[in-house]
């Protein structure tokens, strides 16, 4: 079975907890470069940076093989990437995902910070074909998840993808 994930978290407006919503231009940057709005709203729709937390905690329980990767384009113009590692509570670092919902309403995100690629990677096919600093974001939520990636979806088209083998 495959899991799917955008490489940043979004959400329609509205209420849920978020832990790695980025209320500042990040946001606001990722949410127009990919077009984030509701089809039937015209509502801008809450972005953050990947939360493998979430992501590990997903495969914990559906138990997927594989992943694919959608949107990593949209990272092309950050000069760094953040991802969501662990949270933070009272100064204790929480590692998996926490089951009680009042302990999530207050956890802080702990991010590693990786360097970005600047380069566009709408035309890439072959994992060969990403430039360095994408290869090494796709090869930490592979080891940080547990699960190798098996698409990585570079643009808009059906065929703006990566498939590795």
């Amino acid at each position: 079975s495959s899991g799917i994930n955008a490489e940043w978290p979004l959400r329609p407006g509205g209420a849920g907890r978020f832990p790695t919503e980025l209320h500042c231009e990040i946001g606001q940057k990722l949410g127009d470069i990919g077009h984030e709005y509701g089809v039937t709203t015209g509502r801008r729709r809450r972005c953050g940076w990947l939360d493998l937390v979430v992501i590990r905690y997903s495969h914990m329980i559906n138990g997927f093989t594989r992943l694919a990767i959608t949107k990593i384009d949209i990272l092309d113009t950050f000069e760094e990437v953040k991802i969501c590692t662990g949270y933070e509570l009272d100064g204790v670092l929480l590692k998996n995902f926490p089951s009680d919902h009042n302990i999530l309403m207050r956890v802080q995100p702990v991010y590693i910070t990786l360097k970005g690629w600047k380069t566009p990677t709408l035309n890439c096919r072959k994992f060969e074909d990403l430039p360095p600093e994408a290869k090494d974001y796709v090869k930490t939520i592979e080891d940080f998840v547990g699960v190798k990636v098996s698409w990585v979806g570079v643009g808009q088209s059906r065929d703006a993808c990566v498939i590795i083998q």
